[in-house]
Formats: structure tokens, C-alpha cells, sequence
């Protein structure tokens, strides 16, 4: 058997309104004073308040920065390290979606270790220490709180990633409550994402995929699968909220370990460039990718088909079943009330070709995809997503 490591987030937590005794999960990890990082909605909502009360409640300083937005900067980034630097954080907890989750982790980094962040960026160069880290998501799909990886967006369009486990959180706190007063789209974008990790994670060309990662993306699929339809339509079902919210960190162990490939590739210049959520580029792009993939990733894809969709557990065939997943998900999109091409987000074709060329950008995705992908192939994947 190959050897392999595998790492996640240490401790995790999940119980639906534990974000409310934040303080007692946490207890003295942070210090004496947090760095809160979180986006304006999440504070305008009040859904930050009763973590924040908790920690005041226990004696520490909370800093609040909630300037978080989608695609964060690398200006927010820098933003949230001087309000730490001022208030003299101790400890940082992120609370949001992937965003503020991916800036607390790089906040807590700066913030610990000082270090150049244009010496961190890529895989295993960031040095550390950090901060002490605690991170709270509000969304079922980034699976940020057990990804030991943050992407920044550079210069208006360009993402740029930290990965290294240096940034993985001391403590995960999963409360399906938060999640209950997501919009149906951000529900299901996000639930789309999820299972993106799953399904690249569990056929990634990467050296590091292992059977590990692979056992947690099959559970993700079979959990996010059953219950993203429920999750959309009946957004107050606690149950349904809470499968998708562990879903979506079984499938952030599988991938932070098994790493994502040619969707995210892909996905990125259309959230980077035309400020598309990320979830939503992912899904525009999913069954185009796939369907080339299918030549070399067939029995990867048959493996999993019945995980996300049980009826397929009846096609015999590998091509089939492999073909039955592509068309379910590509049908489940439409079901979900997504929008299911690239001009529906208004992407014209004159956009395709630069949409290509820094899609190439992405080589840490794109070697570990199934197929080789090159700008030809990514201009032609675009053409059919348009």
C-alpha cells in the first residue's frame, strides 16, 4: 500500500447551538483577547451575537472585523492582520462562510509568525506558528474549518492559495443552527460545492490521494446527496441542515488531503473575474469537466454514482453508471433552481478565451486532475459550459 499522511482539525465539535457556549468549548485556547473575523451580513443578522456574548462572558476582549466580503482580497486580508495587530489579539475565530474562515486562518498566521506572505503562498511554504485558531462555519460547503488552505484573490482577479497544515484550526465548532436562514442559492451553490470536493477528491491524480480521503467522500456524497433537495425546499429542517453541514466537512477532510482539480481550475477565473460565488462557478462548469474526464476517470466516477444517487445503484455498467452521474448532477442543478450556463450569469463569449488562459494559472489544480488539461481543452470545456 501507498504510503501517505493524512492531517485534519484536531478537535471537532458538532451540536446544533453550540456556537452559543463558544467559550466553554474553546475555554482558554484564545488567551485573553479574540480577533472575531466575520462578514457584515452574519453581524447585521445578529447571528454573531450570542458567540460574541460568550466569549465576553468569559472574560475576554472580542475585536470585531466584519469586512469580510466574497472573494476576500488580499487588502481585506491585510485589513483584518492590523485590527488584530492593534487590539493585541491572542487568538482568532473565524465565523462566516469560506471567506472569513480563509481569512482568520491567514490572519492568525501573520499575526503569529510575522512571516512574508508572498513566502507563503503555494503548498507546505508557510512556516508558522500561528495563533490560536478556532473556526465556525455558517455554510454547508467550503469545508474550511478542516482545510489546512486559504485562497486570497490578488489584483482584482487572480486567486492565490496558502495551502499548508500549519493554517488548519485547533477547533472546528459545526452548529447546524447557524446554517437554518441560508436563501435556498446560497443553500444549494454551496451544497453543489460540497460535493465538488467529494467527488475530485475521491478521483484525484494526486500522489497524496488515499483511502482515507476516499471513505470520507463517499459518506459526504451519501449524506449531502439525500438531503440537498430537503435542505433547499425546507430550509428550517434541522436534520437536513445538519447532514448537509457534516457532509460538507467529511468532504473538506477528503479533499484537504486528496486535493480538488480541473472544476476548481476551472471555477475560479468565473468567480475570479466576474465575481460569480464560488459554489455557483463550480456548478457551471461540473458536468463539462466531468464529461471530459470520463475517459480516464470512468470507474472512479461509476464507484461513487450510487453514493450521491442511490438509483443508479441498479445501472450495471461502469460507462453507464459513470454517464447516469454526470446527467444527475447536471439534472439536480436545474432541480435546485440554479442557474446552469455561463451566459445565464452574464459571461459573454467574447470571455471564454481569457477565461482559458488563467484558468492555466491554476497548475496546482490542474495536475491533479484525471486528464490533462490543457488551454485548448479548457477553452473548449468553457464553449460547452457558455
Amino acid at each position: 500500500m501507498t504510503p501517505f499522511v493524512f492531517n485534519t482539525t484536531p478537535s471537532i465539535v458538532f451540536e446544533p447551538g453550540s456556537a452559543r457556549r463558544l467559550a466553554g468549548i474553546v475555554g482558554a485556547r484564545l488567551g485573553d483577547t479574540a480577533l472575531f473575523v466575520t462578514d457584515p451580513g452574519l453581524l447585521r443578522l445578529g447571528l454573531c451575537g450570542p458567540a460574541i456574548a460568550s466569549l465576553e462572558a468569559a472574560g475576554l476582549t472580542v475585536s470585531v472585523f466584519s469586512d469580510v466580503e466574497a472573494d476576500p482580497s488580499l487588502a481585506t486580508l491585510m485589513n483584518a492582520v492590523e485590527a488584530g495587530r492593534k487590539a493585541g489579539a491572542t487568538g482568532v475565530v473565524g465565523f462566516g462562510g469560506g471567506s472569513s474562515m480563509d481569512v482568520a486562518k491567514l490572519a492568525a498566521l501573520l499575526l503569529g509568525s510575522g512571516e512574508d506572505l508572498d513566502e507563503a503562498w503555494g503548498v507546505g511554504r508557510a512556516r508558522g506558528p500561528r495563533l490560536p485558531l478556532a473556526l465556525v462555519p455558517t455554510t454547508a460547503g467550503t469545508g474550511s474549518e478542516v482545510t489546512p488552505i486559504s485562497i486570497i484573490t490578488i489584483g482584482g482577479e487572480e486567486k492565490r492559495g496558502v495551502s499548508s497544515a500549519v493554517i488548519l484550526p485547533d477547533i472546528a465548532v459545526l452548529d447546524a443552527e447557524l446554517t437554518l436562514g441560508l436563501p435556498a442559492g446560497i443553500t444549494a451553490a454551496t451544497g453543489v460545492d460540497a460535493m465538488v470536493h467529494a467527488i475530485e477528491a475521491y478521483t484525484s491524480k494526486s500522489p497524496s490521494n488515499n483511502p482515507v480521503s476516499r471513505m470520507l467522500a463517499r459518506q459526504a456524497l451519501q449524506l449531502l446527496g439525500a438531503n440537498i433537495e430537503t435542505a433547499v425546499s425546507d430550509g428550517a429542517n434541522l436534520a437536513a441542515r445538519s447532514a448537509m453541514l457534516l457532509g460538507s466537512m467529511l468532504a473538506g477532510q477528503a479533499f484537504a488531503n486528496s486535493p480538488v482539480a480541473a472544476v476548481h481550475a476551472l471555477a475560479y477565473p468565473v468567480g475570479g473575474t466576474f465575481h460569480v460565488p464560488h459554489g455557483l462557478s463550480n456548478a457551471l462548469v461540473l458536468p463539462h469537466v466531468m464529461r471530459f474526464n470520463a475517459i480516464e476517470a470512468q470507474q472512479g466516477y461509476a464507484d461513487i454514482a450510487a453514493d450521491a444517487f442511490p438509483h443508479l445503484s441498479r445501472v450495471a455498467k461502469p460507462a453507464d453508471r459513470c454517464a447516469g452521474l454526470i446527467e444527475a448532477l447536471a439534472d439536480l442543478a436545474r432541480k435546485l433552481g440554479m442557474p446552469t450556463k455561463l451566459r445565464d450569469v452574464s459571461i459573454g463569449e467574447e470571455a471564454l478565451p481569457k477565461l482559458a488562459s488563467d484558468a492555466m494559472k491554476q497548475q496546482r489544480l490542474l495536475q491533479n486532475n484525471p486528464r490533462e488539461v490543457t488551454e485548448a481543452d479548457a477553452l473548449a470545456i468553457y464553449r460547452l459550459a457558455w
